[in-house]
């Protein structure tokens, strides 16, 4: 079974792309929201976060205050290394467990939007990256997420890694520009990955 990787930045599009794939019948493990899960139903997580940040890191039983744990960790560096090594391992598990049970398939795709800052990328067959220009990013975002403002987006543009050096470790670009035919390449790449083995070029 092969693993492989789609990401990209915020406004990219990556999650669009993963849909298809999703409805052409390939498993998609969703790493934000599976990491979402665990920091709220994995009893030790809870229990280490709690003890990080208090109790309000929680705004209710099932909820993750999220915008108290980000101004925390943007403020001690330290504290987001103890929280990546306490979810990082449980998500890593969560995922070679997610991948045995869908082992009958002929491969499947790991959403994760850090997959080259993180190093995913390194533990998967291959890795396609959706990119689009800045101003088309802001905009998708500014229309899906109502809350954000143009510059809080711009900032967590420019805390990602470069696009150019992104392109310099994918092995397939995907360019969302609304111009640019996804489909074909997806059905492709579909067809490649379904009747291919592990020793893909």
């Amino acid at each position: 079974m092969l693993r492989i990787g789609v990401t990209g930045g915020i406004g990219s599009g990556k999650t669009v792309v993963c849909r298809v794939f999703e409805a052409l019948g390939v498993p998609v493990y969703y790493t934000d929201l599976r990491t979402r899960g665990i920091q709220i139903f994995d009893e030790k997580v809870v229990e280490g976060i709690k003890k990080l940040f208090g109790e309000e890191a929680y705004s209710s039983p099932l909820r993750l205050n999220k915008e108290f744990i980000a101004g925390k960790v943007f403020e001690d560096k330290e504290k987001l290394e103890k929280l990546n090594a306490l979810v990082h391992p449980k998500v890593f598990e969560d995922f070679e467990e997610w991948c045995y049970d869908n082992k009958h398939h002929p491969y499947i795709v790991k959403e994760s939007a850090l997959s080259f800052e993180t190093g995913i990328y390194k533990k998967l067959d291959k890795t396609i990256l959706v990119t689009a220009p800045e101003n088309i990013r802001i905009k998708r975002v500014l229309t899906r997420d109502t809350f954000r403002t143009e510059g809080n987006i711009k900032s967590i543009i420019d805390k990602q890694m470069p696009e150019e050096e992104k392109m310099k470790l994918a092995n397939y670009v995907f360019i969302n520009d609304n111009s640019t035919l996804l489909l074909p390449e997806i059905l492709k790449l579909h067809h490649t990955f379904s009747n291919s083995s592990t020793d893909i070029r």
